[in-house]
């Protein structure tokens, strides 16, 4: 049966059953509890509550007894504390009193600090305005008075800088201040600039007294001051130019004539018969004057250029103008101080020209003064006297130059030699390309970037030699014309009737013609041209003429050939035939055959062809083998073409007879071989 409990006891029921012993704070309590519950008896568990209380009032009755001394102390600080603020209120009565008494005093003080601040604002401002529009005494003692050094160009650089803001005080509402001091200034400033000038002047005639002049960083900036003033610049510059005018010809003069100090260096005219180290040395002596006296003159006219580099490629207008300028005076300065040596050194010039002979001592001049005119002309102007000197002697250089070829061409042309038995060049050829080579080895040697042309040289001195060689050859043809004549009249009266026709052409082959003497010109002009063409091969300088010469010799050794051929075919007594062949190979059916010619029957080309057999058969050489030609391979070129123009005239020969037109009954009797046979023969 059941139960039932009554409310309260099952509320505390349930109260007990939900209670977590597990938890921190339980087990905590029951720890705590643990330490003072000894026994665990009914007694005891009534007297729990009870038990737990006075262990509670145990414990608050030890911690009032620890504060105790903790709160005796805060008991004295506070008592300290209310008489400190005791005193505070003394004090605050006290300055209280002392403000209400002091308070004009520090109104006074307020209002002296704020004029204070106002009257330094002033000074200030007084400070700046003569600091930036007025000049100080010492600043006004060395601008007029002192010895010109470092201060005065600061005190000149303050009135420069006072002038500038006096443009800027115009634009403002204090025009009438700034036009006085800018009168003020404008008065010390020109002062300053004529004191300047004499200055410099002075120290520039100084600079004429030494050979070797050092520019002094004091005099450098008054340069450089005065080019604010192009007028007193200019005075300068002119007076620069005139003491190094004549300090400059002094040098020049004793290097000709004394030399060096103790004689070291000698003289430059010690060399006057050496004509090359004599113009040579005072074309150096002039280089070298003119490096120092430009590196003096940059010096002293433009000092930027050598303290500042340029950091970028780019400037602007203004310093582009400025640029400009400067190059412009100091070209004017070194124009002017190097004008007074171009009249010694253009007569000492002009009288070695005048007494030269030698034509290659005359080109090495005329190349010195080419060079010396570039390079002196790049650093100094072209349009300057001693450039222009340098380009006049250059010219005349050249003339006489010129002069000698055409002498030595004229001499040449009015003494032509005479032909030599074997045909050799004359000297005068051998002479010639060996002054050639040497020029052109001159020529080689130049320094100029673009060198000036060499053919003109070429032809001066070549084309002279050409046309003797050809005057000789000339003289030497008409002679033996003149005594193949004589010889050809004395043959014909004393002539053998007996002997046979054949035997006549071949015998005819031998005795002198007047063709020999043409063939013997040609080999003559042929090797006069080789010896001329043969050395200037592989030299660039003449490649134009070693072609033109190339294209004579082919024309000559063309002629010679045809004379050659046409000469043995006479003797042959083909000569005459030719014409009728080429008609009868060319025209087509209808023309009269050849058989019926008198110069070419039958008989009359057997014998002419019976002789050209023996020319081309025989063993005596009876062909020509040009032994006087000197270089071999045109002699075997030579023989080769007669050969090739034999073999043609013998195939145009033999074409014709076998032609069944021309009516030759038998014509393998006539031409006995073929063509193929004669080429054989000739080696082609």
């Amino acid at each position: 049966m059941d139960t039932k409990l009554a409310p309260g006891l099952s509320r505390k029921l349930k109260k007990v059953l939900d209670c977590r012993t597990d938890s921190p704070d339980v087990l905590s309590s029951l720890n705590t509890l643990s330490s003072f519950y000894a026994e665990n008896t009914p007694q005891s568990r009534r007297n729990l509550r009870s038990s737990i209380e006075k262990r509670g009032l145990s414990i608050n009755v030890d911690f009032l007894e620890a504060s105790r001394a903790a709160q005796q102390a805060l008991d004295r600080v506070e008592d300290e504390v209310n008489a400190l603020a005791s005193c505070c209120d003394k004090i605050a009565k006290a300055l209280n009193s002392c403000s209400a008494t002091t308070g004009d005093i520090i109104t006074t003080t307020e209002r002296l600090k704020q004029e204070l601040n106002v009257t330094t604002q002033r000074q200030q401002i007084v400070s700046c305005f003569l600091r930036d529009y007025q000049l100080s005494n010492q600043e006004i003692n060395a601008l007029r008075e002192e010895e010109l050094n470092e201060d005065f160009f600061k005190a000149l650089s303050h009135v420069q800088e006072i002038h500038a803001n006096c443009k800027l005080l115009l634009r403002t509402h204090h025009q009438r201040a700034g036009l006085e001091l800018m009168d003020m200034m404008a008065v010390y400033q020109e002062g300053a600039y004529e004191r300047l000038c004499r200055w410099v002047q002075a120290e520039c005639r100084q600079l004429g007294d030494s050979d070797n002049p050092q520019v002094s960083d004091l005099l450098r900036t008054a340069v450089r001051c005065l080019k604010e003033r192009p007028v007193l610049f200019k005075y300068c510059a002119e007076e620069v130019a005139n003491m190094r005018h004549n300090a400059l010809f002094r040098r020049f003069i004793s290097a000709l004539t004394r030399g060096g100090p103790g004689g070291v260096p000698r003289p430059i005219e010690v060399h006057a018969h050496d004509p090359l180290r004599y113009v040579g040395d005072m074309l150096g002596w002039l280089h070298q004057a003119l490096a120092s006296e430009r590196e003096l003159v940059l010096a002293l006219l433009d000092p930027d250029s050598i303290a500042d580099s340029p950091t970028t490629n780019q400037m602007s207008k203004s310093q582009e103008s400025d640029s400009q300028k400067t190059e412009s005076d100091i070209t004017f300065v070194l124009d002017r101080i190097f004008e007074g040596v171009c009249r010694p050194f253009k007569l000492r010039v002009e009288q070695v020209l005048q007494s030269q002979s030698s034509l290659i001592i005359s080109y090495k001049l005329s190349n010195t003064l080419e060079f010396y005119s570039y390079t002196i002309s790049d650093l100094l102007g072209r349009d300057t006297a001693l450039s222009n000197t340098l380009w006049t002697l250059k010219d005349a250089a050249q003339k006489t130059f010129f002069d000698i070829l055409k002498t030595r061409g004229e001499k040449l042309l009015r003494y032509p030699p005479l032909v030599a038995v074997d045909l050799s060049p004359p000297p005068a050829v051998r002479e010639g390309v060996s002054v050639l080579l040497e020029l052109v080895e001159t020529h080689y040697s130049m320094m100029l970037q673009k060198k000036p042309p060499f053919d003109p040289v070429i032809s001066a001195l070549l084309d002279p030699i050409i046309q003797i060689c050809e005057q000789a050859a000339e003289a030497h043809k008409s002679k033996g014309v003149g005594h193949s004549s004589r010889r050809s009249r004395m043959s014909s009266d004393s002539g053998q009737f007996s002997k046979s026709s054949v035997d006549a052409l071949l015998s005819s082959s031998s005795a002198p013609s007047p063709q020999s003497s043409e063939t013997s010109s040609k080999i003559f002009l042929i090797n006069c041209l080789c010896a001329i063409q043969q050395p200037l091969l592989g030299h660039e300088v003449a490649a134009e003429y070693v072609k033109s010469l190339g294209a004579m010799i082919d024309r000559h050794i063309h002629g010679l050939v045809e004379n050659e051929v046409d000469a043995i075919l006479k003797r042959c007594g083909l000569s005459n035939k030719m014409s009728h062949f080429r008609d009868s190979v060319n025209k087509e059916s209808g023309s009269t055959p050849l058989v019926e010619i008198e110069d070419t029957s039958p008989a009359a080309l057997s014998e002419s062809l019976k002789a050209f057999f023996g020319l081309v058969l025989g063993s005596d050489s009876s062909l020509p083998e040009f032994e006087q030609m000197q270089v071999p391979k045109l002699r075997a070129e030579a023989c080769i073409q007669v050969a090739k123009a034999l073999a043609e005239t013998y195939d145009l020969t033999y074409e014709a007879i076998m032609d069944p037109k021309n009516g030759y009954s038998d014509p393998k009797s006539l031409a006995r071989h073929p063509p193929d046979q004669i080429r054989t023969i000739l080696g082609i």
